[in-house]
Order: C-alpha cells, then sequence, then structure tokens
C-alpha cells in the first residue's frame, strides 16, 4: 500500500469556502472514484489556512488508474473550476510505509 499526501494552501480567508465545497461536492466525487479516503484534515498550529489530505492505494499503478478516472469523470473539471481560484499552492507527496507500520 501506499498513500498520497496532498497538501493545499489556501488563500486568506477562503478556508471555510473550501471545506464546505470538498464536503458537498469534491469529496462525493472522490470516495467513489479513488476509493480509500485515509482522512482530511484542516491545520490548527503551523502552516494556517492548510488542508491536508491521505488517500490510500494499493500501488502507484492503482493511484495512476483511479486518478486518471477521476480526471475523466464530468463532474470533476466542474469541481475544480469552483476550488483552483481558492488554493494558492499544492504539494503532493507518496508516502510508502515502512516494513513495521501498522499500514502496510
Amino acid at each position: 500500500m501506499i498513500i498520497e499526501q496532498r497538501d493545499y494552501h489556501i488563500h486568506t480567508g477562503k478556508l471555510k469556502e473550501v471545506v464546505r465545497l470538498f464536503e458537498t461536492e469534491g469529496i462525493p466525487i472522490q470516495k467513489e472514484i479513488l476509493g480509500n479516503m485515509i482522512g482530511w484534515f484542516t491545520v490548527e498550529i503551523g502552516s494556517l489556512s492548510t488542508t491536508v489530505s491521505m488517500w490510500g492505494y494499493e500501488d502507484f499503478a492503482d493511484r495512476e488508474r483511479r486518478r486518471a478516472a477521476m480526471a475523466a469523470d464530468p463532474r470533476w473539471p466542474v469541481f475544480l473550476a469552483k476550488v483552483h481560484p481558492l488554493i494558492e499552492s499544492q504539494q503532493n507527496r507518496i508516502l510508502v510505509p515502512a516494513p513495521f507500520s501498522p499500514i502496510n
């Protein structure tokens, strides 16, 4: 298993709107297509106005297949058009569990 961590830094004052858009529009699409949502968070201390999402995949090929399916879904660009102007920057990581990790 691999975990993709996506961090979005949101324009100041727009975090509540981003959370609302993801909750009502983005997450239902993502759960349907990506499947294994590990968690979705906002940052309380540190880099404020940041969201963190984590999605689990069998392997990188599974991730590529699922993300391509999401990109091809006609609902996804409609959602992105609403949320992209609210996002200042994005960082992605692929996390690979160590042999002793409980998620493996």
